[in-house]
């Protein structure tokens, strides 16, 4: 029979904490599938939380307390506490709790199907159909929560999951094990922690769902929701989009292009300075600069995406030679296919007029449409050629 464990993470909440044992001793009496036991962890709460849990161990043998000597906090205790559960306890499943009755223990069945159904992670939401919060909620607080989760769907670019911020989830095995390493730092230990925790999970690949419930305000204690829990998450999630965005392979790719023409421009004027004039056949000296200039670019373009864009799959040194020569055919097959589709595009339709831009007035014709057309499929050729051909994915 497999384990699931609830984390019931604690400060002062002595007033709370045995009705919360009590509720989910209740909902276990009807899980007959799973063993289920709970862990509460105390920041050595100063009313004295520990006590009472102390207290209800000497009947309830499924009940584990874990204290910290000095205050965690939020994700200090979660992973303190995910720690002794697939640690010590040997359990399958870990779910996060809150400890003030805010959360409805009634769903835990319903989580566990899901496991059971082949999900890595569970997580109650209150923004699918099924789920809600609190009607009397004061605008800040609806504005906090709702508006919050939108920001980070947005930010993030990820809108499949509806619940960002909840704190009542159930998380397998494989999933803490992958993300605990990257969760052991300051500002992971706060409310910042949800957040990451998930997003880590999400971008690892790990199958997420989520069950509605409707969350319920606290009647005892004092909430630990801080202003500082809105600054740690925009400064969070804006960090983590950045990172992002800078270590993707097609940023780095087109990034790596501006680059090159950069130098190219910079190499024909410096080039074209050293040049005597001539004109030898068909060649000429701003010809030859040009090309020379093109050779530059494609050098550029060469060891950059070698020792960046593809860091990955860098290629070794005796593959090199063999390797350039290939990128500089990629880079003429790009020119060749800007040629056949700007030759084509002039040839079918002309170059007339189409329309002039207010303000700037610039005039906007067939040709400048079908270079840039060109331009595009170019980099779109030059991207394929480099995965497929020049750095291929390592087996």
């Amino acid at each position: 029979m497999k384990t699931a464990v609830i984390i019931l993470p604690t400060y002062n909440e002595s007033k709370n904490i045995e009705r919360v044992i009590n509720k989910l001793q209740e909902v276990f009496a009807g899980i007959k599938s799973w063993k289920m036991e709970i862990l509460v962890v105390d920041d050595t709460s100063p009313d004295k939380t520990y006590e009472i849990v102390q207290k209800l161990q000497k009947t309830q043998h499924n009940l584990h307390l874990v204290i910290n000597k000095q205050k965690a906090g939020l994700g200090g205790a979660y992973l303190r506490g995910m720690a002794e559960v697939f640690g010590p306890l040997k359990a399958d499943v870990a779910f996060e709790f809150d400890a003030d009755l805010s959360h409805d223990a009634t769903k835990i069945p319903l989580f566990l199907d899901k496991i059971d159904a082949g999900y890595d992670m569970v997580l109650g939401s209150r923004y699918i159909s099924g789920g809600g919060i609190p009607d009397d909620w004061g605008v800040y607080r609806k504005f906090l929560s709702v508006v919050g989760n939108l920001i980070i769907m947005t930010v993030l670019t990820d809108f499949r999951i509806r619940d960002w911020t909840g704190g009542y989830r159930a998380i397998t095995k494989p999933v803490y094990e992958s993300v605990k390493d990257e969760l052991n730092s300051e500002r992971f230990m706060g409310y910042t922690f949800q957040i990451g925790f998930l997003h880590k999970a999400v971008r690892k690949g790990y199958k997420v769902t989520e069950v509605p419930f409707k969350f319920v305000d606290r009647t005892e204690g004092v909430s630990k929701l801080g202003n500082e829990y809105i600054k740690n998450t925009l400064l969070y999630i804006l960090k983590v989009r950045i990172d992002e965005i800078l270590n993707n392979r097609i940023f780095k790719f087109a990034f790596v292009g501006g680059v090159g023409t950069l130098v190219q421009l910079l190499s024909l004027t410096i080039i074209r300075q050293i040049l005597p004039d001539f004109s030898l056949l068909f060649l000429t000296s701003f010809l030859l600069a040009t090309l020379l200039s093109i050779e530059c670019a494609i050098i550029s373009n060469f060891v950059l995406n070698n020792l960046w864009t593809f860091s990955d799959r860098k290629l070794e040194a005796s593959q090199v030679p063999s390797k350039f020569i290939q990128f500089n055919l990629a880079s003429v097959g790009s020119i060749l296919i800007q040629l056949v589709i700007n030759s084509l595009g002039e040839f079918i339709f002309g170059l007339r007029h189409l329309f002039t831009l207010p303000i700037i007035g610039m005039k906007i014709d067939t040709g400048l449409i079908f270079a840039v057309i060109g331009i595009f499929i170019g980099l779109f050729w030059n991207f394929f050629a480099y995965n497929k051909f020049i750095w291929k994915k390592k087996k």
